[in-house]
């Protein structure tokens, strides 16, 4: 910060107290002059060039929004730094992309998203005063605020050669925290994003329901294995078979469209999963 201190380009705000990521970025909006805000979080680095690919998506007055490409900046720290680093790239450049290619990214991830700063007014107070369970929210800032600007009308966009590399959780204990807090903001959100799919395009209502259901079908299926086992004794042989092929064709595909083969290692996430995330 002091090497930009100086620098007539840049101001900084420094508030009394921590008050979180929200309000702190709802001071920074509110102080603000341009037409874009880009929001970048403090362990992100962007390439030199991001700024220019996420304004020039911006171009269109009907775009609200719009995030770039996340990477692991510590991919290389352990086995679970390698596993995250393909997640991102998945949720990336599947299911980002896949709901860009029909105007609506149902979430701009924190890390490195841009938003036009009149459409970020109107739905400055909305976001202020969230609730959860009767308290003010804190967390899963990025979806909601993404789902009020979809409520608006605006389009969200996926821009994949805008490059930021985060720092990702290197523990268990660390990955499995940031993975509660995501889950919560997923179904949370999504009940508000229920009043806003018959205006947008069908495919988003299956990839809605495909996220929600796929969890609990999933579970279902570890259950039934489970009771099989523990009443009859055999092994749901039927269950891992295919929840195994599954993965395994997942895992593939993405390996195909990347030109990759380590996301074929990208199958240990389904273990991870079944073991503790689920």
């Amino acid at each position: 910060n002091d090497h930009y201190a100086c620098d007539p380009r840049f101001r900084f705000i420094l508030m009394p107290k921590n008050v979180g990521k929200r309000k702190a970025q709802i001071v920074a909006i509110r102080e603000s002059s341009g037409d874009l805000v880009l929001n970048v979080d403090s362990d992100t680095t962007i390439a030199p060039d991001v700024v220019t690919k996420l304004a020039l998506k911006m171009y269109s007055p009907a775009v609200g929004a719009a995030m770039g490409q996340l990477t692991a900046s510590n991919r290389s720290d352990t086995w679970l730094t390698r596993l995250i680093d393909m997640e991102y790239w998945l949720a990336c450049n599947e299911e980002r992309a896949a709901q860009a290619r029909f105007g609506a990214v149902m979430c701009c991830c924190g890390p490195c998203a841009m938003y036009r700063r009149s459409a970020l007014l109107l739905l400055l107070d909305k976001y202020e005063t969230q609730l959860f369970r009767g308290r003010p929210s804190d967390f899963g800032e990025d979806r909601h605020l993404t789902i009020l600007m979809l409520n608006a009308g605006f389009r969200t966009e996926y821009v994949p050669d805008a490059i930021a590399a985060t720092v990702v959780p290197n523990s268990m204990g660390a990955y499995l925290r940031q993975q509660l807090r995501w889950a919560r903001s997923t179904f949370r959100d999504t009940l508000l994003a229920l009043r806003l799919l018959p205006g947008l395009d069908r495919y988003l209502t299956l990839d809605v329901i495909g996220q929600n259901l796929g969890p609990l079908l999933l579970a279902l299926s570890v259950l039934t294995g489970l009771a099989q086992l523990a009443l009859t004794a055999t092994v749901p042989w039927s269950t891992i078979l295919m929840i195994a092929s599954m993965t395994m064709v997942r895992c593939g595909v993405a390996a195909f469209r990347a030109r990759e083969l380590r996301f074929l290692g990208f199958s240990l996430h389904t273990l991870l999963n079944v073991a503790l995330l689920l």
